[in-house]
């Protein structure tokens, strides 16, 4: 076993405690999307209960949201490709006078927006400009490194609002680094990332990735603690384990579920999170070995 093996198994145990010995582990995405609630761009009516949820957890930049009549009205259109999403409403009919026998009742309904981000040809003058506070991002030189020497490594597109990984493209996209709380955090987001893109079948190769079964899926859930795990090992070997192990226990909490079905799969997780590891670290060798935090 080498000494990269061995730090491993330290991090492994380590997460493996962290995620069994507390209840209060809450994860949240590590970097800032609009802190308004969302809301209907003519009406300004912010959108109330699960709407909140569902169109904050779209990851805009901007608040707004518009029905595809209300585009069409300002004079714009649907990028290509851009989908919409549902925003559902109760609506109470009251018993009409004439009729006493008749009860009022509430009557569901929904209809689709999409964000202004997703449009184009809308009046500048009519899209409030929302200013999301960004840092300056300064380099981690030891992780830049990383990224830079990676052997066949994905295409890296930013600019993005979520962080994913694409097989069929084989892109990782990510939101720009200055959005991130930290530079650590920024690694640490990419670091998984990329730690799917090593399940390629031009990589290590994993099942999971060459051959997707969808979200929630057993091999989903493998392949989700796989990349963490990884992602936790190049965040020890940067020596910035400290300032990300928190959100990466609190995440992989989220699969405890998974973890008490199985016992075995944070080790299986982790063979496999070895694997990609050393294939990232393949071309990095003249990089010092970092003491773990």
């Amino acid at each position: 076993m080498n000494a990269y093996q061995k730090i491993n198994n330290m991090i492994t145990e380590r997460m493996i405690e962290r995620i069994t010995e507390t209840n209060e582990l809450p994860w949240k995405k590590p970097w800032t999307s609009f802190s308004l609630m969302p809301r209907n761009l003519v009406t300004k009516k912010p959108y109330r209960g699960a709407n909140v949820f569902l169109l904050h957890m779209l990851g805009f930049s901007s608040p707004y949201f518009l029905s595809m009549k209300q585009i069409n009205a300002m004079g714009g259109k649907v990028r290509k490709g851009e989908k919409s999403c549902p925003v559902v409403f109760w609506r109470f009919v009251e018993a009409k006078e004439d009729a006493p026998d008749e009860k009022g009742y509430a009557m569901l309904r929904y209809y689709r927006v999409f964000n202004v981000e997703q449009c184009e040809g809308l009046p500048a003058s009519k899209v409030p400009v929302v200013e999301i506070p960004k840092r300056e991002h300064e380099p981690l030189d030891v992780a830049d490194h990383l990224v830079a020497s990676m052997a066949n490594r994905p295409t890296i597109k930013h600019g993005c609002r979520n962080a994913s990984y694409s097989p069929s493209l084989d892109v990782v996209k990510v939101p720009d680094p200055e959005l991130f709380e930290s530079r650590e955090l920024y690694f640490s987001a990419l670091s998984h990332e990329l730690s799917h893109g090593t399940g390629h079948v031009n990589r290590v190769g994993r099942k999971a990735i060459m051959e997707p079964s969808g979200f929630g899926s057993h091999a989903y859930s493998q392949e989700e603690l796989v990349a963490e795990m990884t992602s936790a090992f190049l965040c020890g070997y940067c020596g910035i384990l400290m300032s990300t192990e928190t959100n990466q226990a609190a995440y992989l909490k989220g699969w405890l579920k998974r973890l008490k079905s199985d016992p075995t799969m944070l080790v299986k997780a982790g063979g496999e999170a070895q694997k990609a590891f050393d294939w990232i670290m393949e071309d990095a060798g003249q990089v010092e070995l970092q003491e773990a935090a």
